[in-house]
């Protein structure tokens, strides 16, 4: 009998191969980037001390207001506009990408996309 891996297992397998590869630093931190199936979230994390430079998701009221749905691609590219605007009032201007685990499509891809026309270089 074969026996297929949850989509979850198999997805934090896949981030923790990307993680093994590329991790943030000072100069270059780390966007990391996480969907549910009702919200996005991306974070800049500094590894080298492990600590958020900034966030932002659909979770925040400020953001919610924006927004009509918080889990289609319309609502992940306004995140990452706010990403990108938050990191550059903190100075923080080329970052690495993690997609963590998930395919580079959809709401991943309009949240990076967006991020890059806002300012932000990666």
């Amino acid at each position: 009998m074969v026996k297929k891996e949850a989509r979850s297992k198999v997805r934090v397998k896949k981030h923790m191969r990307i993680r093994n590869r590329f991790s943030g630093t000072p100069e270059r931190p780390r966007l990391a980037v996480f969907r549910s199936n009702n919200h996005m979230y991306a974070q800049i994390i500094d590894d080298t001390v492990g600590k958020t430079l900034v966030a932002a998701s659909t979770l925040e009221k400020d953001v919610k207001a924006e927004l009509e749905k918080t889990n289609n691609v319309d609502a992940a590219a306004y995140v990452g506009k706010v990403i990108a605007k938050r990191a550059l009032e903190k100075g923080i201007t080329t970052v690495v990408y993690d997609r963590g685990g998930y395919i580079y499509h959809g709401k991943v891809a309009a949240l990076a996309e967006a991020a890059r026309e806002a300012g932000l270089v990666f």
